[in-house]
């Protein structure tokens, strides 16, 4: 069994071979796509297992190298501290590191999920940046008003005030850029229906979106965010890892008898962590079980507030993860 480390590149890589014993069997570099990668592989007289680590289009390169390989490891790039902590670092280096990460089995993986629910994750990625432009559009259009001391009506989005805001009259400058901020409006809100479209089509096939619905709070972008990165919930050996893979529970630094506790990671998609806010909220409003609770960890202290919501959504994801184990409903009676 050959054991290959893989520091790869959009127009050049690297690859070191080890045997069983550790020792090298070959260093190559190679310049040109990932394809050439895959075909010097390819070459292999062995068996070999290879790790790399995940970066942009680690699920495409994947796909390839799977049926080569007898194991391929997508190392955790956070987590690789023998590589980042070192004071030499180059291509050839990394990827020595890597294979022997890989002969000593302790390569920090990370889940690989199908072509199908990588399409999933970067289409509500993709509707997100779409947002973060819908928003600056907005706010250049209040800018206009504002300059010109216009007060719009409360709700400035629909067909009749769009229609409104082109019709008045202003320097013509001032006029083109409100006009074109509104046929930017416009466009960004087809796109944004169009991307929602494709996205109803996944939610139609995944029955875990319509029972995680069943939250109060929790509406379709919540449920298909969740299910997406959850992927397969039996990867997680409890639904206590579930906030730790989210990113909801706070950095430790413990030694002997102190334990200090800072902010929360921020680990996983930050997309996941707003969603979960927003629908937190709304569930601390709509259900007397997660009011209680909320209620609880602020103990009447405004200042516990945030710490509260943080709570709340470690809860809230918790409740997820055990209604995708059982595939039973949202019950706020429920007693074990």
């Amino acid at each position: 069994m050959l054991y290959v480390g893989l520091d790869v590149h959009s127009r050049q890589s690297s690859l070191c071979i080890l045997n069983s014993a550790g020792g090298t069997v070959n260093q190559i570099q190679l310049t040109g796509p990932r394809a050439a990668v895959v075909d010097r592989l390819r070459q292999l007289d062995q068996p070999f297992s290879i790790c790399y680590e995940a970066s942009c289009g680690y699920g495409h390169l994947y796909d390839a190298l799977r049926p080569l390989a007898h194991h391929v490891a997508v190392a955790h790039s956070g987590k690789l501290r023998l590589i980042y902590g070192s004071k030499r670092k180059n291509d050839r280096v990394d990827a020595a590191k890597l294979a022997k990460l890989l002969l000593l089995d302790m390569v920090p993986p990370v889940h690989v999920p199908s072509i199908d629910v990588r399409a999933w994750r970067s289409l509500i990625m993709l509707r997100q940046r779409v947002l973060t432009l819908v928003v600056r559009c907005k706010n250049q259009i209040r800018g206009v008003l504002r300059e010109h001391d216009i007060v719009g009506a409360k709700w400035l989005w629909s067909k009749k005030q769009l229609a409104w805001l082109e019709s008045l009259e202003l320097h013509p400058v001032a006029k083109l850029r409100l006009e074109l901020a509104v046929g930017e409006f416009k466009s960004l809100q087809e796109k944004i229906k169009r991307i929602e479209r494709e996205l109803q089509k996944y939610a139609d096939v995944h029955p875990a979106v319509k029972l995680l619905m069943t939250i109060p709070g929790v509406g379709i972008r919540t449920a298909e965010t969740f299910v997406a990165w959850v992927d397969d919930i039996g990867r997680f050996r409890n639904n206590r890892q579930l906030g730790s893979y989210f990113g909801l529970v706070p950095c430790q630094d413990a030694s002997a008898d102190k334990n200090r506790l800072g902010h929360i990671t921020r680990d996983g998609p930050p997309v996941m962590r707003k969603l979960i806010c927003e629908a937190t909220w709304t569930a601390i409003k709509r259900c007397d079980v997660f009011n209680a609770f909320f209620e609880r960890v602020v103990g009447g202290k405004h200042e516990r507030r945030k710490i509260a919501l943080v709570a709340t959504m470690h809860r809230m994801i918790k409740v997820m993860g055990a209604m995708l184990r059982s595939g039973e409903a949202y019950d706020a009676n429920y007693k074990r």
